[in-house]
């Protein structure tokens, strides 16, 4: 009788992860749009495979990885350098490389197949919204797969295809940030305005100055550790040029003109926008090939000088973690969280995000048992957002995490190492100068159009 019993259990389990979204809802969770159960659970396949990527190149697990057949045995498979490379150091960079390109995939495959849905009656819409186990089953085969490709050049096309990715995706988790920063200074306006409390403007206040404080000490610290008096010319150009430019943001976004046109453009703004640009600058020196002017933090902490690789060729130690890749993690998760959540009503930022303004219409409740709504189908008149744009935006999200889980190392198989290089300095740098003219876009363009909409 209870084997019975779990099998009815199973067999209810199993139609529900081949059903739509609304069935994945328990009996405890609030009722919510189909839209937005739809990319939770997407961005849950993306913090999934992270997991399992970050799992991969703990210590300890090259031991693990090594017994996949032909992987990594006696050195490595790339032809010309056989017994060259230490396994205990690109095994785990090898595995991370095939985790994320199996995401990649993944998310572009149903990149392809959303282009151009309008609504939950396009016939598509049923696969965007359901069929989660086959989707699973799909993501682990594609995976399996990826740790039969041969060696060859795969790595270093692939780390080419992950810097371009990478910086993109920068772009975009800057433009969720002004995003976030509009939707939570215009609600706590409204909220003190409405609500007669001045709270809300003494919290504004706070957190203004909060960002403020860190970002200029981020600068002093900087100058500090980060440049010396007779090197480091690039870091001090960085961190001067990115200084300036978040003084213009603040300066612009504070002028009458601009206060006119946008009544909920303010400090506030350009105070988180400065701060991610500060981390964006301590994320691009921090891959620096030049040790002298790149201190790891270990050293910084316990007073310990960082020595250059030799040049002979002598295996260098590859750090997998560091403290910006852990700062860049917890930023991408939030991120994350939010282009999930997100319904946004900023007419610019939807442009840019490819999202309706006002979110979807329409729709009846799914009602469950005890005639409890467990979900809404709001995306019957249109979607609420673009469902492509949204898995392209998730395949992104995949190349930034093989870059950020290996510190953008390229391997030198001459070397037995792999080192950090110049060209993953210049991706962040120009991401956090075409970021921050977006963000100076979105403040003058009123200004520019002032017939168009830019509410």
């Amino acid at each position: 009788m209870g084997a019975c019993l779990a099998l009815c259990s199973l067999a209810s389990c199993a139609s529900c992860l081949c059903g739509s979204a609304p069935c994945l809802l328990c009996g405890c969770c609030p009722s919510s749009n189909n839209s937005t159960i739809t990319r939770l659970v997407f961005s849950f396949f993306l913090l999934l495979g992270t997991l399992v990527s970050v799992i991969m190149i703990l210590p300890g697990m090259e031991t693990h990885l090594r017994k996949i057949p032909g992987f990594c045995q006696g050195g490595s498979a790339i032809p010309g350098y056989e017994n060259q490379v230490n396994c205990d150091v690109i095994v785990g960079y090898k595995s991370v490389y095939r985790m994320c390109f199996a995401m990649t995939c993944f998310f572009f495959l149903f990149f392809a197949i959303m282009i151009h849905v309008r609504s939950s009656k396009d016939p598509r819409a049923a696969i965007q919204n359901g069929f989660w186990f086959f989707k699973f089953l799909i993501l682990i085969g594609i995976t399996v797969g990826a740790f039969f490709i041969p060696d060859g050049t795969f790595h270093t096309v692939w780390f080419y295809f992950g810097v371009v990715g990478s910086f993109i995706f920068i772009l975009i988790q800057l433009i969720l940030l002004i995003d976030f920063a509009h939707s939570w200074n215009k609600v706590w306006v409204e909220n003190a305005e409405n609500g007669d409390n001045k709270c809300w403007f003494a919290g504004l206040l706070s957190f203004t100055v909060l960002h403020y404080a860190l970002a200029i000490t981020a600068v002093v610290l900087f100058y500090v550790y980060y440049t010396q008096p007779d090197d480091c010319t690039e870091h001090k150009v960085f961190i001067s040029l990115n200084l300036i430019l978040c003084i213009i943001i603040s300066v612009v976004s504070i002028l009458p003109k601009i206060q006119e046109a946008q009544p909920h453009s303010g400090l506030l703004q350009a105070s988180l926008i400065s701060l991610y640009t500060m981390y964006v600058t301590w994320s691009a020196m921090t891959n620096n090939p030049n040790r002298k002017c790149n201190p790891s933090l270990l050293s910084l902490v316990s007073n310990v000088t960082t020595t250059e690789p030799s040049a002979d060729g002598a295996p260098g130690q590859v750090q997998w973690w560091d403290a910006q890749g852990i700062v860049g993690l917890i930023i991408f998760l939030f991120c994350t969280l939010y282009a999930s959540i997100r319904s946004s009503s900023n007419t610019q930022v939807n442009k840019l995000m490819q999202t309706e303004e006002g979110g979807g219409s329409g729709g009846e409740g799914v009602v469950g048992e005890g005639g409890i709504r467990r979900a809404v189908d709001n995306e019957e008149e249109k979607v609420s957002y673009s469902y492509s744009f949204f898995h392209f935006h998730l395949c992104l999200a995949s190349l930034y995490i093989m870059m950020t889980l290996t510190n953008w190392y390229q391997p030198d198989t001459t070397t037995q190492a792999m080192q950090s290089s110049m060209p993953a300095v210049w991706v962040k740098m120009s991401s956090s100068w075409l970021g921050l003219g977006l963000y100076l876009w979105t403040l003058i363009a009123p200004l520019i159009f002032p017939d168009r909409d830019f509410n």
